[in-house]
């Protein structure tokens, strides 16, 4: 693996830092991969994971901030091509492959949730899946009026991942269990709405808030740190720093928000009853026009509404059941949890299905293993259920020391 500073390579990642004023750093990664925008890989997962490591024990790196190269996406998912041709019929159970690719992205979002210094995330263009993993894990997220925003494994037969069980369950109104199972593509509205993001910014603003944070009393920070090196909270700490610099700088307009303008909607179509119930409404156009006419009527619920119906049946009640288990789960509990549904979801029939259907032959005729109602049947269920347990010998899951006495979740409540 290599890494290598901003404009000199050709590597997946690249690392450079900014001078501040005091004489400081901002640490800057790249994600460098826009051919593919920037899907997250194995390798870029541990580029990032060892680079944050370092910074965090430089006390001259004051601040963090993550972009994507390129002018379309942050990251628009994680490269799920490797990840297809190793899901063999002959694949051992767990595959190998997926244990490294899921055991990589979790453990690095993990990293990012109780990384002690601020991590800003600058969300430009398309983030989805991995992507979306990697903005939640940060503490400082921006959003543009070009960010669009999703979670559209249900066109892949997989679930909504890379924590996404997670901050899914934290958006209000049901919200995050709509987009789980309807992939609704978002805008950077809907983020700040669902607390995905803090600022909504210009695209063109860059440079203007790379000058607001150079410019920032970083002395004052590092001299708090050393006083008190666990309060983020301080009003001189470094997290505050950052949140004063991002707040100075101009509110942009950015295209309204299709969740705040439908989010009754939305409210009532997912508390209709169990999965089957809302599964009635979202197949029926008349039911619809019924619970909310402009709602029926609007093009993004439409298109919305169209993925759920061509989606995996499968997908749909694996998240309807992990939107439900969760609501009391630590994070680490949660990407504990979705690596053992993420490495069955590689050895079953709809994800590699899906892959082919959407990415490899581009069809986009998948044949599903189930209907819905198959996955809602006895059998149906335990199917699902299945998903959920360890399929790792005694202390072999890849994540098995996260729920210890030491985790990390456990030491940021003590």
């Amino acid at each position: 693996m290599t890494a290598a500073i901003e404009g000199t390579s050709d590597a997946p990642v690249l690392f450079s830092t900014e001078a501040t004023d005091c004489g400081h750093l901002i640490g800057i990664m790249t994600l460098n991969m826009p051919k593919s925008l920037n899907a997250l890989s194995v390798e870029m997962c541990q580029l990032l994971s060892q680079q944050l490591e370092q910074w965090e024990g430089d006390e001259q790196v004051v601040a963090l901030l993550l972009k994507g190269a390129g002018d379309k996406a942050f990251c628009a998912g994680g490269d799920i091509r490797r990840l297809y041709d190793s899901m063999s019929a002959t694949a051992p159970m767990p595959n190998p492959y997926a244990t490294d690719f899921f055991g990589h992205e979790y453990s690095l979002y993990r990293q990012m949730h109780f990384y002690p210094k601020p991590l800003i995330l600058w969300g430009d263009g398309i983030i989805m899946g991995g992507g979306m993993g990697l903005m939640a894990g940060c503490s400082h997220r921006l959003v543009t009026e070009r960010t669009r925003f999703a979670m559209p494994e249900i066109t892949i037969g997989l679930f909504p991942d890379a924590s996404g069980s997670w901050f899914l369950q934290r958006m209000p109104a049901k919200t995050g269990l709509f987009l789980g199972l309807t992939g609704a593509m978002c805008n950077g509205s809907d983020a700040l709405l669902t607390n995905l993001a803090e600022y909504g910014v210009g695209s063109q603003d860059y440079d203007a808030i790379m000058q607001r944070l150079t410019h920032s009393d970083w002395q004052t920070a590092a001299d708090n740190n050393k006083e008190n090196k666990h309060s983020k909270e301080s009003n001189n700490s470094a997290h505050s720093i950052v949140s004063r610099a991002l707040a100075a700088q101009p509110v942009a307009e950015l295209p309204a928000s299709k969740l705040a303008q439908h989010w009754c909607a939305i409210q009532q179509l997912m508390n209709s009853g169990g999965l089957g119930d809302i599964d009635a409404l979202l197949q029926s156009d008349e039911a619809l026009t019924q619970l909310d006419t402009d709602f029926a009527a609007d093009s993004w619920a439409q298109r919305a509404i169209a993925t759920y119906r061509h989606g995996c049946p499968m997908t749909a009640a694996l998240t309807y059941a992990l939107y439900h288990k969760v609501t009391d789960l630590s994070l680490e509990q949660v990407l504990y949890l979705e690596t053992n549904v993420a490495v069955h979801c590689a050895a079953n029939p709809d994800f590699k299905e899906g892959v082919r259907a959407l990415l490899i032959d581009k069809d986009r005729t998948p044949n599903w293993s189930r209907t819905l109602a198959e996955c809602l049947s006895a059998e149906g269920q335990d199917y699902i259920q299945q998903h959920f347990t360890n399929p790792y010998a005694k202390g072999k899951h890849p994540l098995n020391d996260w729920l210890s006495a030491a985790a990390l979740g456990n030491e940021a409540v003590r």
